[in-house]
């Protein structure tokens, strides 16, 4: 008897009353709203490993009717990596503002030729248009958006045509010299010729090779000219000197000094944390920062990523989702040069993702208490079914975060079909119909695309910012946002569109209120240093505020 009221005791002060807020709930509208898609491998028996990692989405605007629309990467077919067949096509879906889409790849001019992977967005040329770099097998693409729901392939002008091409797991767009136009950088795995393939298991038990079958290549960093190219500056940077087998990548400034620094999520070796000296180079300090490794010193198999601020302290966590028996890894920020301390442990993450693998991921409010949920989409590999004896497929996973201490798993609770289990891939965040709670899309590969549409209850109250940079890049990308309320709390976030794996989200900072109905002040740091505060802001709208005005 005591005993247990000890227990009870210490889980009393581990996990502290949060505001009283509704069960997240979702529900799965992907047939219903039109989003019809399903995500082709190409696979045929031949065990190649492209198989198992492509599965990109994209939430954006590409129309500025405020109204986010949704882009999917596909593969081809295999060996030929090219886009035969039907269904192989990337797909652009306009959002039509009433939460149905309507299939406008053609006419945009985004079908696209051969085996892609990854999708990044951001509008790099600062013409109010956002743009689309696509990742892939044999080559990357730059897609500029001309307006009027078109698009131009502007890879070779941009000086992004790579005359070795790379195999590119993910992208993403930051200011990573803050002089006002994003820069790219592209996660690159491993070296892969279909023809030389190595073959792993017995003619009888083929099977998927392990990472460590293939060599491992080093990133890109392309510094953006202002004039539509780029040059390449990985060597010079520091970025190309480092081997890795590049997987999630995501961008926050860790440290406070105004440089945006960059997380890759590695697949079986060790993950890399490039810190931004402000002078045009990075250095990687992973180890010393404490973040290339589980706690016990293991590499796991890094694949989806994000870097927030999850216990509203002001300083961006960090967090990483692995393979069946690695667990999910959550990093907390100590602040300036301190590195980050294991948080998996503790909030109760590390054990209740044991058995799982993810792949890509978000930290976002979807009950709008004030403090930002995780989201998981998961599947195992796809040969485990086969091996072992266990589902590949798996329903997807989401954790209410009770107030930045511990994290529940409340997907029971999210609705039957949140419970569906696919072999999923890519996942973008996004309010898709502008009601103020974060909205999930998710592919699956060689099965139809998923829509959770945020219907979570109770009174939430809730804020969306859109940025607009005159001196910074357009979007603001980069830029951190400090909400102070009125009953003593601060919520912290930041400008990214690079979140999970392989996949792109909402231009958009989104802060759950909780109870309360205004923001007392809202604080923004603009990329290159420029401070811009604003008083007394009426909650549940999504307003824009322009660099040096609104004050």
């Amino acid at each position: 008897m005591l005993r247990s009221a000890l227990i009870a005791l210490l889980f009393a002060f581990a996990a502290p009353a949060a505001e009283e807020t509704a069960p997240i709930r979702f529900e799965e509208i992907a047939a219903k709203a039109g989003l019809r898609f399903e995500l082709h491998n190409g696979e045929a028996g031949g065990f190649h490993q492209i198989e198992l990692t492509l599965g990109g989405v994209a939430a954006f605007d590409f129309n500025n009717d405020g109204c986010t629309d949704i882009f999917f990467t596909n593969g081809a077919a295999v060996p030929s990596l090219r886009k035969t067949g039907p269904g192989f096509s990337n797909r652009l879906f306009r959002n039509n503002c009433n939460l149905t889409f309507t299939d406008v790849t053609a006419e945009a001019g985004l079908a696209g030729e051969g085996y892609a992977m990854a999708v990044a967005t951001a509008d790099f040329d600062n013409d109010g248009l956002v743009d689309l770099f696509v990742a892939g097998v044999k080559g990357n693409t730059l897609y500029r958006n001309l307006g009027k729901g078109r698009f131009a392939d502007l890879t070779a002008k941009a000086g992004l045509a790579n005359p070795a091409p790379k195999w590119a797991v993910s992208a993403g767009w930051f200011d990573y010299d803050n002089d006002g136009w994003l820069d790219l950088f592209v996660a690159n795995y491993v070296e892969w010729d279909g023809a030389k393939e190595p073959r792993c298991g017995t003619p009888e038990r083929q099977y998927y090779c392990h990472p460590d079958a293939y060599r491992g290549l080093p990133n890109q960093l392309f510094h953006n000219n202002h004039d539509g190219t780029f040059t390449d500056v990985s060597a010079g940077s520091g970025i190309g000197s480092h081997i890795g087998k590049g997987m999630g990548v995501s961008f926050a400034d860790m440290d406070g000094d105004g440089f945006t620094d960059v997380f890759i999520a590695n697949d079986s070796v060790r993950g890399l944390l490039f810190r931004n000296q402000g002078n045009g180079r990075f250095e990687e300090i992973g180890l010393e920062a404490g973040v290339a490794l589980r706690d016990d010193g293991h590499a796991i198999a890094g694949m989806g990523a994000d870097f927030r601020d999850l216990d509203n302290d002001g300083k961006p966590d960090l967090l990483v989702s692995g393979i069946l028996n690695d667990s999910f890894l959550l990093f907390h920020n100590l602040g300036g040069r301190r590195g980050f301390e294991d948080y998996a442990q503790r909030t109760g993450l590390f054990m209740s993702t044991r058995q799982l693998t993810g792949w890509s991921l978000g930290m976002y409010d979807f009950d709008n208490d004030g403090w930002k949920d995780l989201f998981f989409a998961l599947a195992h590999l796809m040969q485990l079914d086969r091996y072992l004896g266990r589902e590949s497929i798996l329903p997807n996973r989401v954790y209410r975060n009770l107030q930045g201490k511990r994290l529940e798993d409340v997907s029971a609770g999210a609705g039957a079909a949140f419970q569906a289990a696919a072999a999923h891939r890519g996942a973008a965040f996004a309010d898709f119909d502008n009601d103020g709670r974060v909205d999930v899309v998710v592919s699956a590969a060689n099965s139809p695309a998923k829509l959770f549409h945020n219907t979570t209850g109770g009174k939430g109250h809730w804020l969306g910012i859109r940025l607009r940079g005159v001196r910074a890049n357009r979007q603001g990308i980069g830029a951190t946002v400090h909400i102070h309320l009125a009953d003593g709390r601060d919520l912290y976030n930041h400008m990214t569109t690079s979140v999970g794996y392989a996949s792109s989200s909402e231009a958009v900072v989104r802060f759950g209120l909780g109870s309360t109905d205004q923001a007392a002040s809202v604080t923004i740091q603009w990329p290159g240093g420029r401070i811009q505060k604003l008083a007394n802001v009426a909650a549940d709208q999504l307003i824009e505020i322009t660099e040096g005005t609104n004050q």
